[in-house]
């Protein structure tokens, strides 16, 4: 199911409709104040966007949890808001000191579980994702605690985060060894510079049915116009962390890629974002806006996908590394 020309679709198998752009929260607390925050998430509401990504480690720079926090008073302010609203949190890391404060056990799933919906001022969640893997753990334990969690009503759909292919298939394996319905969705890294889930990780997921979630997909702003933001003092997060590692490795693909979106006349973060939603596989991105403008560039992205010709340019400056 489609609809609006694209903005929306299915979550996997799950039969529950997300806009193909999903409001990433990692920036909430420290980066983006509260009055911000809920700017903008009223701006992607208003926007059609109806999918808002969390995790209970979100908001680290104030502590671990404040953003849940966050999102739990703006849904409290309007309570039509969690109704129109699909809600994706995570688990597995840990969020205070002590032993079983994270990880994939039975104790914590379902004790962080509890904290999530209360932070969040929610009864259920839609997509609870696991973080990471954490081989210490069955899959047997991880099924029991999710399936209880199910059974609850408090968690409605099952995901992951961060897994590798092989991964995918022993947890959806060992989902379907006890008749659960397993993951609806992967959410892994992707994009331009960052092509590796090509080889396993999404052919895995669309195999089982899988959406995949797309985080940094501007790798950390390296696709949003690093090198005019540089020029002009006004890169923020592009001037920070592993966008400036890579920049350095693909600084010359990132010069012509800026180039080839002035001639085309679109903003470069736009043209990294249609590139995505054109890729066999891929479900939602969590585009992680900083400010209500950042939504509606997003947006505009979704509205105009690429040229059949945009993207075969896209792809001679930056080849995918599988071979066919």
């Amino acid at each position: 199911m489609s609809d609006h020309n694209g903005f929306y679709t299915v979550l996997g198998r799950s039969g529950v409709t997300v806009s193909r752009l999903c409001v990433g929260t990692v920036n909430i607390g420290g980066r983006v104040e509260e009055p911000e925050a809920r700017r903008l998430l009223d701006c992607a509401l208003a926007h059609g966007i109806n999918f808002i990504d969390t995790a209970d480690s979100y908001g680290w720079r104030v502590y671990k949890g404040y953003t849940e926090e966050v999102l739990g008073r703006w849904w409290a302010g309007d309570r039509t808001r969690r109704d129109r609203t699909v809600l994706a949190t995570k688990v597995g890391t840990h969020v205070r000191d002590g032993p079983n404060e994270g990880g994939l056990s039975l104790r914590h799933i379902v004790a962080a579980c509890e904290e999530s919906l209360r932070r969040l001022r929610t009864d259920h969640i839609d997509l609870y994702q696991m973080h990471h893997i954490d081989h210490s753990v069955t899959w047997d334990e991880v099924w029991t605690a999710m399936d209880l969690l199910v059974r609850q009503g408090k968690v409605r759909h099952v995901g992951s985060s961060n897994f590798a292919g092989w991964h995918l298939v022993s947890c959806q394996e060992a989902a379907l060894r006890r008749n659960a319905a397993g993951l609806v969705s992967e959410q892994c890294v992707y994009n331009l510079v960052t092509r590796h889930a090509e080889a396993e990780v999404i052919p895995a997921a669309r195999a089982y049915g899988q959406a995949i979630l797309v985080w940094s997909p501007l790798h950390g702003g390296l696709l949003g116009g690093v090198l005019g933001k540089l020029a002009s003092g006004t890169a923020v997060k592009s001037a920070q962390g592993r966008a400036v590692t890579a920049l350095e490795q693909h600084r010359d693909a990132i010069e012509k890629y800026e180039r080839f979106c002035a001639e085309i006349g679109r903003d470069p973060a736009g043209v990294a974002l249609s590139w995505l939603l054109s890729r066999p596989g891929v479900t939602s991105l969590v585009i992680g806006p900083r400010t209500a403008e950042h939504v509606r560039g997003a947006v505009e992205a979704l509205e105009r996908p690429l040229a059949d010709d945009e993207a075969a340019q896209l792809e001679e400056l930056f080849p995918s590394t599988i071979k066919k």
